[in-house]
């Protein structure tokens, strides 16, 4: 018998006057890496701010490449960088920021499929969610407490 899987995706938007100084922090860090991002193809610039349970903070950017498929997105870029210098500190919080290199906007940017696989897959390592925050041009942050808000139906071990 058929039966039907329903999975309820909610967002938050946080403005300005909300923000913890965690999240001004992390935002700054990443529009100031997000202006050192290697995008000569697409003038695209992403940055990505990533704090870790130990208070740690990281950031990185994009890095393309002729080769498309060769390039790295700013969040796995942040993401491999921590936790592969601290494996034993777990991801909190994300934060992402973006725009196109001749403008003064930001983007609102939702991570692509292979960084929300990447968040994903250090959920499940952590065992521990990932607050993924993202900058809109209005200056509010639209956040999500989990990868599952943005990847509702996503790959996890298969022995599962």
């Amino acid at each position: 018998m058929r039966k039907k899987i329903e999975m309820k995706v909610a967002l938050e938007v946080y403005p300005p006057q909300e923000w913890s100084e965690e999240d001004r922090v992390l935002t700054e860090m990443a529009k100031n890496i997000m202006q050192q991002a290697y995008a000569p193809y697409s003038d695209f610039l992403v940055g990505a701010a990533l704090l870790l349970e130990n208070g740690e903070k990281f950031a990185a950017n994009n890095q393309e490449n002729v080769s498309f498929p060769v390039g790295v997105c700013a969040e796995r870029a942040v993401l491999s960088y921590a936790t592969g210098n601290h494996p034993e500190s777990r991801p909190v919080k994300i934060i992402i920021v973006a725009k196109k290199r001749a403008s003064d906007r930001y983007a609102t940017v939702t991570p692509c499929g292979l960084c929300r696989q990447t968040i994903n897959e250090y959920e499940l390592k952590f065992d521990n969610a990932i607050q993924v925050m993202m900058l809109r041009p209005d200056g509010n942050l639209l956040v999500a407490k989990n990868i599952e808000q943005l990847l509702p139906f996503r790959f996890n071990d298969l022995n599962a």
